[in-house]
């Protein structure tokens, strides 16, 4: 998969390959894309940032847009792609405005 394939505020199911190369499902909401890989925070899981890179994704099967007011907010330097080189994941809790948390 490649950059094109994907959107920023969506939720996607996805059937990426694991640390040990093995297909696993993954539910993701996809936070911000960079040119080798994605930050998507894990939706079934403990919830923490991981970057994602394109080409572990083998296929898309489900995607959702979320409408604005349900969106995760998470600070722009957080994001920023400078802060992820040489990493993979980081904890850091977010939620909607909307959803009242």
């Amino acid at each position: 998969m490649e950059m094109s394939d994907f959107n920023q505020d969506t939720r996607y199911t996805l059937t990426a390959k694991d640390e040990n190369g093995k297909l696993r499902p993954m539910n993701v909401y996809v936070m911000r894309l960079h040119k080798d890989g994605m930050i998507v925070r894990m939706t079934d899981k403990d919830a923490g940032l991981v970057k994602l890179p394109y080409e572990d994704v083998v296929k898309i099967v489900a995607k959702k847009e979320i409408p604005e007011q349900n969106r995760y907010y998470i600070p722009d330097a957080v994001l920023a792609e400078n802060n992820w080189k040489g990493r993979r994941s980081l904890q850091h809790y977010s939620s909607s405005p909307h959803m009242g948390k």
